[in-house]
């Protein structure tokens, strides 16, 4: 359980409030899927109008369309994901027409058609440096690669790769490129000058239009909660750049572990993810400080670009789950001792304070329970867990140890409010729900759900935007197993009702969030 921590290690202190989950794709707008332009403004201001004081989306970084586009597998731990570059702005600084935004009609607004958005995206990207490089690149443009040259050049060389070999990942490329030679390195670098400078100006625009929003949100007093997978994928600039720092088979350069989680009563074969583990040792059982430095540059990205950012399987910096990478499923792993306090002593006394949320659900060790308390981390109750079992329920709302932790009503892996009662309890269930929340009408529970944990002790309290709109299944956001079809739900300008906001707004008053 989440407890309270006064020493020097302690995380700080999250105010009593209220956030509201929404990835930065499910935005509405006029474009084919939601960006960091005018909609991404738009709702800063609805939140600042239900008095809602945080924003959390998932993470910020390029998809990868071989893994069904999930922001959970990414070609790079640092950089920003271009889908996300709102054409409409680009517009505005004259790198686009306002009509060449019309390309774009025909696509669906009420959900994210990757297979065709790519593609169209990409073109008007092009065209906007194609004016960018002609109108003369600006001092900020160098600026920026300075400033970000620990990542950038690496980065935007695979992507030129990528382009160069999209049928193979980084370890089959040829020519000494999965390895790295530097004569290869060199003359690549010269070949594919104008694609890397294209995957630099993307970066750029990226960096210049967050910043901008994050900087409306600082006005409206909201904070932005960004998301860290822990493992990165297998093809990305991160593995290609610095492989000493991951378990790969010395010959095929392949992962000769992989990450998952062991069989459990979800799933008779475990998880097998399939990301490559981190060398977070020496030979000699000593700290791997490599790695750990790449952490503290990692966590110092995501820290300029976001106030608090919750770690996603959080367990597994205490403990991971090694599976032999030939193996199938998860069945045949073992735990292995991770790098636990040493690696967050290290980020805080290079980072300072680390404004952490652990996701810490699943079967928790006390190791790991110590872990999250002994810097104060705020750990996660999800209210759709706390009706599958007895009073003893440790995400029943009166069993919080601590009000240091995080309440919500789902996840973006979990149902809607609404699915989740209609479909995924039993009735024994929905009556224990019931029992809890005070037996009001079954069309509104929603809303009940939402003012329970609004009422909680939780010191933050997260509500996902379906949740608030009562979608049934239909407005899920991701069913993990699933490969194909999730990350695509979008919200409509409409919805964002200001009636919506202001029921959100009451009972905010109401819970003093």
């Amino acid at each position: 359980m989440c407890k309270d921590n006064n020493s020097s290690k302690t995380a700080q202190k999250l105010p009593r409030s209220c956030g509201v989950l929404l990835h930065i794709t499910s935005l509405p707008g006029r474009c084919e899927i939601g960006d960091i332009g005018p909609a991404a403004h738009g709702f800063l201001d609805f939140l600042r109008e239900a008095g809602a004081r945080y924003w959390q989306f998932l993470p910020l970084h390029p998809t990868d369309a071989g893994f069904g586009d999930s922001p959970y597998m990414s070609f790079s731990a640092f950089a920003g994901n271009p889908l996300l570059i709102s054409p409409e702005l680009l517009a505005v600084e004259k790198l686009l027409d306002s009509d060449d935004i019309l390309q774009l009609a025909g696509l669906p607004t009420d959900s994210v058609d990757f297979e065709r958005l790519i593609p169209a995206k990409e073109s008007l990207l092009r065209k906007a440096f194609g004016r960018f490089v002609e109108r003369g690149v600006p001092a900020e443009f160098d600026a920026f690669r300075s400033g970000n040259a620990s990542w950038l050049p690496d980065y935007a060389l695979f992507m030129a790769l990528k382009g160069r070999y999209p049928s193979c990942a980084w370890n089959a490329w040829p020519g000494g490129l999965a390895r790295r030679e530097a004569s290869a390195i060199k003359k690549a670098r010269h070949e594919l000058a104008a694609e890397i400078m294209y995957h630099e100006f993307l970066q750029y625009v990226f960096e210049t239009q967050w910043h901008a929003l994050k900087l409306a949100a600082q006005e409206r007093g909201i904070g932005l909660i960004g998301d860290l997978p822990i493992y990165v994928g297998f093809d990305s600039a991160d593995v290609w750049s610095a492989p000493d720092m991951f378990d790969l088979d010395p010959e095929t350069l392949l992962p000769a572990h992989v990450a998952g989680v062991p069989p459990d009563y979800f799933s008779e074969t475990g998880q097998r993810w399939g990301n490559p583990l981190y060398k977070w040792r020496t030979a000699d059982d000593a700290p791997n400080m490599p790695v750990f430095d790449w952490w503290v540059a990692r966590l110092g990205r995501m820290l300029d670009l976001v106030d608090l950012l919750r770690i996603d399987h959080f367990r597994g910096i205490e403990a991971y789950w090694e599976i032999p990478a030939e193996e199938k499923t998860a069945i045949n792993g073992r735990w292995v001792k991770g790098p636990d306090a040493a690696l967050f002593e290290h980020l805080q006394n290079r980072l300072g304070k680390l404004p952490i949320l652990a996701e810490d659900l699943g079967i928790i060790t006390p190791e790991v329970a110590e872990l999250r308390d002994g810097f104060g981390f705020p750990g996660m109750k999800i209210i759709q867990f706390a009706f599958d079992s007895g009073p003893d329920n440790p995400y029943l709302a009166f069993n919080y140890e601590s009000p240091n932790c995080v309440v919500y009503t789902g996840t973006h892996d979990n149902d809607t409010t609404v699915g989740w009662f209609r479909n995924a309890i039993s009735e024994d269930g929905r009556n224990r729900v019931r029992e809890h929340i005070g037996n009001g009408p079954d069309d509104d529970i929603h809303w009940q759900i939402i003012r329970y944990a609004l009422s909680s002790t939780a010191r933050l309290a997260i509500i996902p935007v379906q949740d608030l709109l009562g979608l049934p299944s239909s407005g899920r956001m991701n069913t993990p197993g699933l490969p194909h079809g999730n990350w695509r739900w979008r919200c409509q300008a409409d919805m964002l009702s200001h009636e919506l906001g202001a029921r959100l707004s009451s009972l905010l008053r109401l819970y003093r969030r």
